[in-house]
Formats: C-alpha cells, sequence, structure tokens
C-alpha cells in the first residue's frame, strides 16, 4: 500500500517545497496561480490562449459553499460535451487551467475547481508536513459533493451537452477520478493520470480506494502511468485494469517506461515530453469516442 508521505514526497520530484516554489518564481512566475513567464522550470511551459474560447473564473454551489471553479469552451455558440478536469495537490493553479484550456480548443467545456478552498487553497504552504495536514484532511466526500455540485451547474449550463460528461485528474486528482466515476452515473469516460489506486484509508477522511471501488465503476477507463512513479508501482495500476476488466467495463492502462509521477506536469522537472505527448492525445482520443462518439 502507498503511504502518504511517500506519496506526497513523490510529487515533490526530489525538491523541498521551498526549492519548489524557489524555481517557480525565478522562473519568473507569480507563486499564486502561475503566472506564466517565458522560461520554465524544466523544458518549455506550454502555455495555451484563450483567444476562440470564452473561458472565466466562477463559482458553483455546493451545499451553500460558493465553490470556485473556471471554465473553458468554443467561443462559437454551440453545446459541447463536458470534461471535469481535477487538480493535484497543488490545488486549482495556471497549469490546471491551462489543461482546462486545451480540452476546450479541443471543442469541450471544460470545468476546475479548487479542493481546498474551504482551507484558504495551499499554494502558499511551504513545509511538506503543513501541507499534508490540510491535504489529507480533506474528507473524500466532501470532494465527491463538490464534484456531484460541478455536474449539478454543467447540467444547467447553456453550452453544455449534460449527457455527455467525462472526468480526468492529475495525481491526487487522479484518485478523485477513480472515486467519483465509481459514484456517478453521469460519468461516461473516466482518465486517471498517475492516481493513487491503493492510498491509505483514514477514518471520516478515506475508507476506500479506487481497487476497492472498481466494481462500481460503469464508464470506460483510460489510465496513464509511468513506469518510474516511486509511490505507484506499474503492478498496482495493472491490478485495477485487470479489476475492471473482470467487472467486464471498458479499461485500457498505460504504462510510460522510465516516465516518473507527474510526468505530463511542465512546470515542473517530473515533466517528460514524449510520454505526455503520447499520453495526452490518446487522452483526446478516449474523450472523443466518448464523449463526442
Amino acid at each position: 500500500m502507498e503511504s502518504e508521505k511517500d506519496w506526497i514526497a513523490n510529487a515533490y520530484a526530489g525538491m523541498s517545497r521551498r526549492q519548489f516554489l524557489a524555481q517557480v518564481s525565478a522562473a519568473g512566475m507569480a507563486v499564486a496561480g502561475f503566472a506564466i513567464a517565458s522560461k520554465a522550470v524544466a523544458g518549455e511551459i506550454i502555455t495555451t490562449p484563450a483567444q476562440g474560447l470564452k473561458a472565466s473564473d466562477g463559482t458553483a454551489d455546493s451545499a451553500g459553499f460558493r465553490l470556485p471553479i473556471y471554465e473553458a469552451r468554443p467561443a462559437a455558440a454551440g453545446k459541447y460535451p463536458v470534461v471535469l478536469v481535477i487538480p493535484e495537490i497543488w490545488g486549482m493553479h495556471e497549469y490546471i487551467k491551462d489543461v482546462v484550456r486545451r480540452f476546450a480548443h479541443r471543442g469541450f467545456l471544460a470545468i476546475t475547481f479548487e479542493p481546498y478552498a474551504r482551507t484558504g487553497g495551499v499554494l502558499h504552504i511551504e513545509a511538506r508536513d503543513a501541507l499534508l495536514k490540510v491535504v489529507n484532511a480533506v474528507p473524500d466526500a466532501q470532494v465527491m459533493a463538490d464534484l456531484d455540485a460541478i455536474v449539478a451547474y454543467a447540467k444547467k449550463h447553456p453550452a453544455a451537452r449534460a449527457d455527455r460528461i467525462g472526468v480526468t485528474g492529475f495525481c491526487r486528482g487522479g484518485l478523485y477520478t477513480l472515486l467519483f466515476a465509481a459514484q456517478s452515473a453521469d460519468v461516461k469516460a473516466a482518465v486517471p493520470w498517475y492516481g493513487q489506486i491503493k492510498p491509505a484509508k483514514t477514518p471520516g477522511v478515506r475508507t476506500a480506494g479506487p481497487l476497492d471501488v472498481a466494481a462500481r465503476i460503469q464508464a470506460p477507463v483510460l489510465g496513464l502511468y509511468g513506469e518510474a512513479d516511486q509511490g505507484i508501482p506499474a503492478a498496482d495500476a495493472k491490478e485495477m485494469e485487470s479489476a475492471l476488466k473482470a467487472a467486464g467495463r471498458t479499461a485500457e492502462f498505460v504504462i510510460y517506461p522510465e516516465a516518473p509521477h507527474a510526468f505530463h506536469a511542465d512546470y515542473r522537472p517530473s515533466y517528460r515530453e514524449n510520454a505526455a505527448k503520447d499520453a495526452w492525445a490518446r487522452c483526446l482520443a478516449w474523450f472523443n469516442t466518448y464523449l463526442k462518439g
């Protein structure tokens, strides 16, 4: 079983939180929201313009709480399949918003949110243990309820094809992707990126992991994982794939040789261009097939 400390250490990709923030700042990015400059932490940070899109910050009602969201869709009038984008442990920062715009340019209404808004977000937290304390105190049930709220928001959206909703997420968001696919019948396709399969369980916070609820997932699942991920064994990903197939579900889990955790995160040293580009193409093809087909 993957421990939370191993997983969070892996997310830092060999850096302290202070080092990570220092590199981000040195690259010319504001820590709050990662306002992108021209020079990347590692390689080239991908920046996706909002030209040709309708993109905006907003809120969605989640049991009386105004949940911060960010959405983008093509500017042309019409109804578009929906993709929910679940952030990593850093929350709704610029990389996640950029991914939302990437989906929008591909003909989707994409929506992300701030899972840690009730505690003021986490991007300002430098100490690893302090970050763990905040992130690990958020109950899975609360995140699932927030995702239900975003689905309800999408169903009322004039530009949404509410019968075509997909979900994807990175890191902790990959874990939530699988859990939400097991909970919500509205999810028609799911793409987890290096999300834990066998997370540690904590009373009142997490009672089940993806493998425990695999048989409840109805949507086709594409898993995208790195062979060199130090916190999530490739064997766990393949075990999840086998469990889904045993339950009669459509599932494909791709393991990228030598790719570490967070290989799609182009703002971090963990970024691996070839794996990231191939995985992104597969992700788009998956959603095109199951949300547009």
